[in-house]
């Protein structure tokens, strides 16, 4: 008997393969190791799935094991070809959680400092791969909140020292705002940012904001545990004038406590 067949490896349960058919209605099998071997041999099988008349058709795994898609003709006229992907975990719901009430990195809020120094209010640490999608709608809608924003296309100039210039905004803003996606996380210079901002998050020096984008909570913990504990927004959930007022609010209480405190 012919099949196609794909070997799904190590999966958990809850994971979504999604099957892509291309050509005529084909059966669609969902099996563990030992169905494979039985529905291979022959024998009396179980599977999840069945005929797949449109496409693409989502599975879902129903355990933790090793799994196999098969896709055969049996029983009908014609010929296909299939494509299979598992599709990217859903971000976990976003804690509603006001920003302002976990502002820091870390659990314990180090002491704040007057801030006369800051001549921004935000600087924006991000992958340039995310400056259409998210990025430079988020730095214009902030500076229409009347936020002062450290953002590269609004700060750098033809020869000037790109890394003299992220540390100078880094020195001087109070907030640091990460997008956190794929792309930031395979690039060097934002882990050149990240690494400043926890500095100075240490330091009680500059308050550390996360939005997620694109990604999923698994990839933020494998590279960042830390930063997969924190409340966060999500472009998945909010959108960007969200973000920005949410921020700009943060920003507008925390100047508003600083100078009462003074």
């Amino acid at each position: 008997m012919k099949f196609i067949h794909h070997n799904l490896g190590q999966r958990r349960s809850g994971e979504i393969v999604q099957v892509t058919l291309r050509g005529s209605a084909a059966n669609v099998l969902l099996l563990d190791s030992a169905n494979l071997q039985n529905y291979k041999a022959g024998r009396q099988y179980r599977y999840h799935g069945g005929l797949a008349k449109k496409s693409p058709v989502n599975l879902r795994i129903p355990h933790s094991g090793h799994w196999h898609v098969a896709v055969d003709m049996r029983g009908l006229r014609g010929n296909t070809r299939a494509s299979v992907r598992l599709l990217p975990q859903a971000l976990p719901p976003i804690q509603e959680t006001p920003l302002a009430d976990v502002p820091s990195l870390f659990h314990e809020k180090p002491p704040r400092q007057p801030n006369e120094d800051k001549d921004f209010d935000v600087f924006i640490s991000h992958a340039s791969e995310d400056k259409d999608d998210i990025v430079r709608p988020l730095a214009n809608a902030l500076k229409s909140e009347d936020l002062s924003v450290w953002y590269d296309e609004f700060e750098l100039k033809i020869g000037d020292s790109l890394r003299r210039k992220i540390d100078l905004g880094l020195a001087r803003s109070r907030f640091g705002l990460v997008v956190l996606s794929r792309s930031f996380i395979d690039k060097g210079w934002t882990n050149y940012e990240l690494d400043g901002i926890v500095t100075r998050a240490v330091d009680g020096q500059q308050i550390l904001l996360p939005i997620w984008h694109n990604i999923s909570k698994n990839e933020v913990i494998a590279y960042s545990p830390s930063l997969a504990d924190k409340v966060a927004r999500s472009t998945a959930t909010h959108t960007v004038d969200e973000i920005a007022q949410e921020i700009a609010q943060l920003i507008r209480d925390d100047t508003e406590r600083i100078a009462n405190a003074n």
